[in-house]
Formats: structure tokens, sequence, C-alpha cells
């Protein structure tokens, strides 16, 4: 197991920390959000509208779970828990590594939820999402890091020790 796979709410940092840990480990960097709108040929907001979340959660699902890696982190997007195929692979061929955030540091964090491609139903608010999905990440997670009011400098040196020393 020599990946390192990132999973959180959306606006949590999974990118941003991701591009920092690839660079501290000598891994290479990918973000799986862009691997599907690459095979999609299809901004992931647009996959959203045309297939509806159903649709999309099934592209996601099935992109993932055939993503092959060797050496790098990898930076999901947020409902990548919604798929049981890319979870399993993710645990077979790496360390799920969760990274957390209030409620209310997140919403600080994000922007309009339509343009950044956020699987959300309708009627759904943000708040209704981060209790969905909390219970997804804290199941697939190998390695929790709390990322409240931290660097993301402190985030990499977390998870690298913690994966150092097996936690």
């Amino acid at each position: 197991m020599n990946n390192i796979i990132l999973i959180g709410m959306p606006g949590v940092g999974k990118s941003t920390v991701g591009v920092v840990l690839a660079k501290k480990m000598g891994y290479q960097f990918v973000d799986s959000d862009l691997i599907i709108q690459e095979k999609e040929k299809r901004l992931l907001h647009e996959i959203i509208e045309q297939e509806g979340i159903d649709g999309f959660i099934e592209i996601e699902d099935r992109i993932n779970a055939q993503i092959e890696m060797e050496h790098t982190v990898l930076a999901t997007g947020g409902s990548a828990v919604y798929g049981e195929h890319a979870m399993k692979h993710f645990a077979e061929c790496g360390t799920i590594v969760y990274l957390s955030l209030p409620y209310e540091e997140l919403c600080d964090r994000l922007g309009d939820l339509n343009e950044r491609g956020v699987v959300i139903q309708n009627g759904q608010t943000l708040l209704d999402l981060y209790q969905e999905r909390i219970p997804l990440y804290e199941k697939y997670s190998m390695i929790t890091v709390d990322c409240h009011h931290k660097q993301i400098r402190e985030i990499v040196n977390e998870i690298t020790e913690r994966i150092e020393k097996g936690l």
C-alpha cells in the first residue's frame, strides 16, 4: 500500500494538501475529479446537470474504481464515499486519509456549490450534506486528520508522521 487517498468534504483542502504532500513524499499527485472530467469530456457540474446525481455517482464510482496508481497521492471528490466499488479499490491500494473540518469553518471556505460541481440534492442544505457524509468519511478512513485552524504544512506533517508510524 504505497498510495494515499484523501477524502473529505468539498473545500476541506484535499487538492491543496495533496499537492504539498506529494511533493514532500516524492509521489505523484492526481485529482480524481480531473480524471472524471477528462474521461467524460465534460465538467463535473455538466455531468450532474445531464445525468442527475445518481448518474454522476455511478460514473464517479466506475471511474474511481479503475484508477491505477503507484506512489501517488489521490485527492478524491467529496462524493467519492458514495461509491462502494471505488472505496473498496482505494482501501486495497492505499491508505485512506479523512481530512475533517468543523461545519462552520467549511461554510467560510465554500462558494457556490453548484459551480463547484458538488453532489447535493434539491432542497438539501450544506448542513444536511455535511451530516449525511460525515459517517461515510469516518467509515472508510484509516487515518483522520482534524484540519481545524491548521496550516497546510501542519496537516501534511501530521499525515506523513502518522503513516510512517502506522497510525
